[in-house]
């Protein structure tokens, strides 16, 4: 213990105050040295308040550099968004944005919101809405529909309309008869031929049926019928190609086509397809008349010639598509075209 009795004495580290010693050590404030000390020794000191505290202020948000130099602050038009309807939850995996809540009971959603149908999905980024075509009008009773569901308008390739599905059957039916006369000009000769060696053995199976034979039997073909069958076949698909791949690649038109007003063009621009394009496009049809003989080229024939109704958007048949060309209704009063292009590859110039 020290031997210095506690009393107020000069502070040794500035002899301008004095403080008081209690026997061990300096407690409490120092005084100037020319003021009169307190009795005792100094009271004691509460603690001091803590400070308060400032919020600190937002930070200003980053300059948005733009053409006419930097800019802060939300984006022009930018507004508030409204918020979610009752009961929404956001997508498994999606985490809501910082600082959301959900909103309370009772929300109501902003006006002019409607439920999305089910299987709705968000647009792609730049997608924009199609308007309804001019003078659209909805059907008598019918519900409203979402305004990315609007029908979208109907293709006019190169400005033209396509050709209706009755026109475009008619013409192939005026077509066929177009074929048929030809092959009885230039196919009559040997089917007179087929007939006068068929004609024999039909007589005998008929003659086998009226005398009562359980199972009549008809005679195998003789070896010129099988040769007969296999030149009408190949001179009738020949025919056929003479018929419409030389007219389509130049003009378009058959003479059923040029009947009923509708041209074959191709996808990509208005103009002849070209004999390569035209020979693919008949191809995919005509060469299916080889096969007549056991029925499969009659079938698919058939349903290649259906298969425009498959196709709503663009009417395309297989024999469309494969050639990439669309048929379409001739405007009135314009010139057919009579030359052909050397761009007569089936899919389109390179």
């Amino acid at each position: 213990m020290s031997s210095v009795p506690a009393g107020w004495y000069k502070d040794p580290a500035d002899t301008s105050t004095q403080r008081y010693w209690d026997g061990e050590g300096w407690v409490g404030k120092a005084i100037p040295a020319d003021a009169t000390p307190p009795d005792g020794p100094p009271p004691a000191q509460e603690p001091e308040p803590p400070a308060p505290v400032t919020p600190a202020a937002p930070a200003a948000p980053a300059a948005v550099p733009g053409p006419a130099g930097p800019q802060t602050g939300p984006p022009p038009g930018w507004a508030p968004q409204p918020p979610p309807p009752p009961g929404w939850q956001p997508p498994p995996g999606m985490q809501p944005p910082p600082g959301w809540q959900q909103p309370p009971p009772g929300t109501q959603p902003p006006p002019g919101w409607q439920q999305p149908p089910p299987g709705w999905q968000q647009p792609p980024p730049g997608w924009q809405q199609q308007a309804p075509p001019v003078g659209w009008q909805p059907q008598p009773g019918a519900q409203p529909m979402h305004p990315y569901l609007y029908p979208m308008p109907e293709v006019r390739p190169h400005g033209m309309a396509l050709a209706g599905l009755g026109r475009r059957l008619t013409a192939r039916l005026i077509d066929i008869t177009a074929v048929l006369l030809l092959n009885v000009v230039v196919n009559g000769y040997f089917g007179w031929m087929y007939w006068q060696d068929f004609l024999p053995i039909l007589t005998d199976y008929l003659d086998q049926y009226r005398a009562g034979v359980a199972a009549p039997v008809m005679q195998q073909p003789s070896e010129r019928m099988s040769t007969l069958s296999v030149a009408i076949l190949m001179i009738a698909t020949l025919l056929w190609l003479v018929y419409e791949a030389p007219s389509i690649a130049g003009s378009g038109q058959t003479l059923g086509k040029r009947i009923m007003g509708i041209k074959v063009v191709p996808v990509e621009k208005d103009g002849p397809i070209g004999f390569g394009r035209a020979f693919t496009r008949w191809a995919r049809l005509g060469m299916w008349t080889l096969f007549w003989w056991c029925g499969i080229g009659l079938v698919v024939q058939f349903m290649a010639a259906l298969s425009p109704v498959f196709d709503p958007r663009l009417r395309q048949a297989w024999h469309d598509k494969a050639a990439a060309t669309v048929v379409v209704a001739v405007p009135a009063g314009a010139k057919p075209t009579t030359t052909a292009t050397r761009g007569d590859n089936p899919g389109g110039p390179r």
